[in-house]
């Protein structure tokens, strides 16, 4: 006896896809507006890069790869359900957004070095307790959030030392900043390339 086909298919049997649903890692991409935005804004801060008119490039970086775009990469990672990526792309990528503000207005007003200290040592408390959760990351992430509270510290040092800049604290600073970029566009790296190729070329030694 033939199969009836005329009876409707039944509702749940519709509404199963058998295709499997890709997203696409946002990581890489927060990763790599990180790397670049803080690599150029510490060869700054070392004094290694002295054009006075680089900053005007920092800016850039730092509204749209660095702040706009990394925003974007945390949003993702919400819809991800990845708490960690999504504190640490959003709030970094609202520090870029809030840096390029800042130095804005800053030919506007007076001194400020106390109150930019305290702005660096707060980044630096928030990027301290990220990596306690880095730890069951990887090690490329784990050494940029290790690297980048050093940097806040050195940094927030500097500003408090008052006077004028660039002070040895701050050179100081910008030289784990080189590092904490150099870290973050090696994981981003590996992210993209080992996803891309489907295999390990880059090992990231998770934790």
């Amino acid at each position: 006896m033939s199969e009836d086909t005329s009876r409707p298919v039944p509702e749940q049997a519709r509404d199963v896809d058998p295709r499997p649903s890709a997203k696409a890692d946002p990581a890489p991409l927060g990763l790599a507006g990180f790397a670049l935005t803080t690599l150029l804004l510490s060869l700054i801060n070392t004094g290694l890069l002295k054009e006075t008119g680089s900053i005007i490039l920092v800016l850039g970086l730092a509204a749209f790869y660095g702040g706009l775009t990394q925003f974007v990469a945390g949003l993702f990672e919400f819809r991800r359900g990845n708490t960690f990526g999504a504190t640490a792309f959003g709030s970094f990528g609202a520090f870029w957004l809030t840096y390029w503000w800042i130095v804005q207005h800053l030919a506007t007003v007076g001194d400020t070095h106390n109150a930019l200290g305290l702005f660096l040592l707060g980044w630096g408390i928030f990027t301290a307790y990220m990596t306690v959760a880095a730890l069951r990351t990887s090690l490329p992430v784990l050494a940029v959030f290790v690297l980048l509270t050093l940097t806040f510290v050195f940094l927030a040092i500097g500003e408090f030392q008052g006077g004028m800049p660039p002070h040895v604290m701050t050179k100081v600073g910008g030289w784990f900043g080189i590092a904490t970029g150099l870290a973050a566009w090696y994981a981003s790296a590996a992210a993209v390339i080992n996803d891309t190729h489907g295999r390990t070329l880059l090992p990231t030694w998770p934790r």
